[in-house]
C-alpha cells in the first residue's frame, strides 16, 4: 500500500485485454521493482480491460522483456502525454460519521470508525463476493484475512485495494 499511497505519476500505460492479465502483469512487474500504479485508464485508452498499469516509459522494453519472459499477455504499453487523458480515481472514501466506506472500482468496503470492525462489504458482480462478506464482515480489519488470499476475481483485487486505504484510514483514526 505504502507504493501506492504516494504520489507517482508515470509517463505511459500498460494496456491488458484481460483482467486476470492485467492482475498478473502488476504482480510480476511489483516482484520486478518498477515503479508503477494499478489504474482504471480512460475510455479512450481501454482495450477491452477496466484495469492498466501506468508506467514510466523509459522502461518500455523492460517492462516488455519482464512480461514477455512471464507469459503476460498485454496489449500495448502507449506513451501519455500529460493533460490529454485522466485516470480515473481507484480509490474513493466517503465519510458517514461513525462509518467510513472505501470504495475501489465496484467495491466497497464500510467499517466503523472507533472499533475498526468491518460492518459491510458490497458492489461488483463476482461469484465470490458473498465468501468475501461471510469471511470478513463482524471481524476487525487487523483480524479480517485478506481478500487477496480469498478471492482471484477482479472483484476481489478492488476489495484488496479497499481493504488497504481502510487500515491505513483507521491507523491514522479517520
Amino acid at each position: 500500500m505504502a507504493e501506492e499511497k504516494r504520489k507517482f505519476i508515470g509517463d505511459g500505460i500498460v494496456l491488458f485485454s484481460e483482467v486476470a492479465q492485467a492482475m498478473k502483469g502488476e504482480k510480476v512487474l511489483r516482484a520486478n521493482k518498477f515503479d508503477l500504479k494499478l489504474i482504471a485508464p480512460p475510455p479512450e485508452l481501454r482495450m477491452g480491460c477496466d484495469l492498466a498499469v501506468e508506467v514510466n516509459l523509459v522502461e518500455k522494453y523492460a517492462i516488455t522483456r519482464v512480461l514477455n519472459d512471464n507469459s503476460v499477455a498485454f496489449s500495448d504499453i502507449a506513451p501519455l502525454k500529460v493533460g490529454t487523458s485522466e485516470f480515473l480515481d481507484v480509490v474513493k472514501v466517503t465519510d458517514f460519521g461513525q462509518w467510513t466506506m472505501v470504495k475501489s472500482g465496484n467495491m466497497k468496503l464500510t467499517y466503523e470508525k472507533s472499533s475498526g470492525i468491518i460492518v459491510n462489504i458490497s458492489g461488483g458482480g463476482c461469484p465470490d463476493i458473498p465468501y468475501l462478506n461471510l469471511e470478513m464482515v463482524d471481524k476487525t480489519l487487523e483480524e479480517a484475512p485478506l481478500p487477496k488470499n480469498l478471492g482471484y476475481t477482479l472483484c476481489a483485487t478492488m476489495l484488496q485495494r479497499a481493504y488497504d486505504e481502510a487500515v491505513t484510514l483507521h491507523a491514522e483514526g479517520k
